[in-house]
């Protein structure tokens, strides 16, 4: 009885990934054919690896995910740039563009997280504009270095936080 239990459980929990993982796939497929800066096969692989993502059994459940992912990325990226200030391996030229991008993105963790609690009460029109504000920033940390004809330590880092940022707008867009 037992493992007749277990084997059902199996079933149901595997299930649940495939539902999940289609979830994935078909929002990232219809984001990306109304958003050309989305990235379609970032989508699916960012969600795929997010745990909580594949768990989600709805777009709104996506969006809670996606939009904590690129929270966490933004810390992680805040990081790499505090990182840098400290190690001072920089062009001193540079220093403002720094430091100016670590105020980016407090902000954009604060819009985050007012998505966050937007998503949550189903105010997708807050959400959406709170997603926005936080998409400009990694923009903008480019910007200052563009400014200063300086190559920016953290391109890489950035594009891959927009796009991350961009998931949980497109998928806003769709609710």
């Amino acid at each position: 009885m037992k493992f007749f239990v277990s084997v059902v459980m199996f079933f149901l929990l595997l299930n649940c990934f495939a539902a999940a993982q289609t979830l994935i796939r078909d929002s990232c497929k219809t984001a990306a054919a109304k958003d050309p800066n989305l990235k379609y096969d970032f989508c699916i692989q960012s969600l795929e690896q997010d745990p909580q993502s594949k768990t989600a059994t709805s777009l709104s459940g996506l969006v809670l995910a996606a939009t904590n992912n690129a929270a966490s990325k933004t810390i992680n990226v805040k990081g790499i740039v505090e990182t840098i200030l400290k190690s001072k391996k920089y062009a001193p030229s540079t220093e403002p563009a720094l430091r100016t991008c670590v105020k980016l993105y407090d902000d954009a963790y604060g819009s985050l997280k007012e998505a966050l609690m937007n998503v949550k009460s189903s105010d997708y029109k807050s959400a959406n504009m709170h997603l926005s504000a936080a998409l400009d920033e990694p923009v903008t940390c480019e910007d200052g270095f563009k400014e200063k004809h300086a190559k920016s330590p953290v391109t890489n880092e950035n594009n891959v936080l927009f796009q991350k940022i961009l998931i949980p707008l497109a998928f806003t867009n769709m609710l």
